[in-house]
């Protein structure tokens, strides 16, 4: 069969780089763009605030379920390549200072697809790729996938109309590649709300049989139980400022603020006491000895003898020695030297609710 005029056989082929999370979305969003002859490759953006980048990663809690990095995973089924950019510093403006504000707790959504898609913006110039393409679905999102607010999205990242939501273009302005006749509008979709039937579907038609949760969303900040203990960090430092290890040692444990200048981590389980094994040389921690029992990080200093009785007999409390008269624990210092204590268990009437991160 001859080539057409339209289709030249020395037709340039496009590409696309995809913001790829690792949900149902984006993978869907690439495979529809794959279909119409397309080179794709993925982009995910390392913000150290991804669930699945520790807490999945150490704790032993569905431990039936497989560990992994959906995003590769996604890459990989889809035959893609995938860049992964750290992006820890450059993230930090946004998360303190976010232009639209958080969302219900302490994302900044708005901001955050804005700044990820104007990073996607520079990658592609500097790579000589044609447009950009991410999973977003109008309406399913409640900052930064309505259709008032996605328009946002373009314009302030500078992608303009190089941006498509496969998904969702049917609901939205031709974009270039459609104009273009790069895509062919009538093969995307116009899918909206936050029904995932839709998704699920066209899941099932690509043969897609494993995914992450459709429903779910990998980011820390938009968890009410994390955000409480970012809110706490910050309300007990002097400044909002903070390391990849603070937010990662957010994750971890069980946490009680004693004083605002003292907060105490517990480890719940042998996962998170080996991970924070790792951490000993950077915080005082405490340890049963007489009884198995679970490591202990000092985030802060003792002032008074009161407070490391406190913590001595919470740290009990949360070991097997917990119904014992009387547990022995070690503190280690920084340096390594190490004391040895003794104290009853603290009851649970004892825990006051306030101290509860």
């Amino acid at each position: 069969m001859e080539p057409s005029l339209k289709e030249p056989a020395n037709k340039k082929q496009r590409k696309a780089v995809a913001l790829i999370s690792g949900g149902l979305d984006s993978m869907l969003a690439v495979r529809v763009i794959q279909e119409q002859g397309i080179h794709v490759e993925g982009i995910n953006f390392f913000t150290g605030f991804c669930v699945e980048g520790h807490t999945h990663a150490v704790r032993k809690k569905h431990k039936d379920k497989q560990k992994r990095n959906n995003a590769l995973w996604v890459a990989e089924q889809l035959g893609v390549k995938l860049h992964i950019v750290d992006v820890v510093e450059e993230y930090k403006d946004i998360l303190l200072n976010p232009v639209h504000g958080y969302g219900k707790n302490v994302n900044p959504c708005l901001d955050c697809k804005t700044f990820m898609v104007k990073k996607a913006v520079e990658w592609i110039k500097e790579n000589n790729f044609d447009f950009i393409i991410t999973g977003e679905v109008v309406g399913q999102r409640p900052m930064s996938q309505r259709k008032e607010t996605m328009p946002i999205v373009a314009k302030d990242s500078g992608s303009d109309d190089l941006l498509v939501r496969p998904l969702s273009a049917q609901q939205l302005p031709p974009t270039l590649p459609e104009r273009e006749g790069w895509l062919d509008r009538e093969k995307l979709y116009d899918f909206s709300g936050r029904t995932r039937k839709p998704q699920m579907a066209l899941a099932e038609q690509y043969g897609f049989k494993d995914y992450a949760q459709p429903a779910g969303g990998c980011c820390m900040l938009t968890d009410e139980n994390y955000a409480v203990k970012l809110q706490d960090m910050w309300a007990n430092r002097a400044s909002r400022a903070y390391e990849l290890d603070d937010i990662i040692m957010l994750k971890m444990g069980r946490h009680f603020r004693l004083a605002p200048h003292l907060k105490i981590i517990i480890g719940r389980e042998e996962g998170e006491n080996n991970f924070m094994q790792g951490y000993k040389n950077q915080f005082v921690s405490i340890f049963p000895t007489s009884h198995p029992g679970a490591l202990c990080l000092v985030d802060g200093e003792f002032k008074s003898d009161e407070e490391l009785q406190q913590a001595l007999r919470l740290v009990a409390r949360y070991s097997q020695g917990k119904n014992a008269i009387e547990v022995t624990l070690n503190t280690r210092q920084i340096d390594g030297t190490e004391q040895a204590y003794s104290v009853t268990p603290m009851k649970e009437s004892e825990i006051n609710k306030e101290w509860t991160v």
